[in-house]
């Protein structure tokens, strides 16, 4: 799967919500009723962090929720994109991108959301085919204004910006032409996962999905 394809398929994703749910799931019996509730509340795609030892377990129990298209985020290595492949995940983000890496995911069919934070790392990204990029970490690496700036120059790269994203400062990311849609994490708090508030993450799931651009 060529990185052009690969964004292809990232792009349609991206813009299927103003933001996707950056998941950490530490405990397997959250996954399925968790994505039930961000997809009743209208953020289909879920990201799911490789950063706890059920997070593979999860995108499988995941991927069976209707309507949800799961993703597996913090991938750094090639056994990372196959195992998430293999799991059921339908994309892949990374926090960076890497030759392994991207060769990996073209081999392995796994459309890559990889990550880039400067001008260069972006313009590296483009030239090897890749027109849909995570910004990240957006609020260390600058913010939207940073963001804005990145776009002048290459205006045919479109982002999702992920890392100190929240309900206040997200619009201001979703109000600029180069941003499809934003990662956020504070849609799944963990203290209601473990209280299985699943009714309370459903309603911040809608309040999410209704972000959109600051208005002046």
């Amino acid at each position: 799967m060529t990185p052009k394809a690969q964004s292809a398929a990232t792009r349609e994703i991206a813009a299927l919500a103003p933001i996707i749910p950056v998941l950490v799931v530490e405990d397997l019996a959250h996954a399925r009723p968790l994505a039930e509730a961000l997809v009743a509340g209208g953020l289909p795609a879920l990201e799911v962090t490789l950063r706890t030892p059920c997070a593979l377990d999860a995108i499988r129990a995941m991927a069976a929720v209707p309507g949800g298209v799961v993703g597996a985020g913090t991938l750094l290595t090639p056994d990372d994109i196959r195992a998430a492949k293999d799991a059921g995940a339908r994309f892949g983000v990374s926090p960076g991108a890497t030759p392994r890496l991207i060769a990996a995911s073209v081999e392995i069919g796994l459309p890559l959301l990889p990550g880039a934070a400067t001008a260069s790392e972006v313009m590296a990204l483009f030239e090897q085919g890749y027109d849909m990029l995570k910004f990240f970490p957006a609020e260390t690496a600058g913010g939207a204004p940073a963001l804005k700036s990145i776009g002048g120059p290459i205006p045919q790269v479109a982002f999702c910006p992920t890392g100190g994203v929240t309900p206040e400062n997200g619009p201001g990311y979703l109000a600029l032409p180069n941003v499809i849609c934003a990662g956020g994490s504070w849609v799944a708090p963990k203290a209601s996962c473990v209280a299985g508030d699943w009714a309370g993450i459903e309603e911040l799931a809608r309040a999410a999905a209704r972000l959109g651009p600051a208005r002046s």
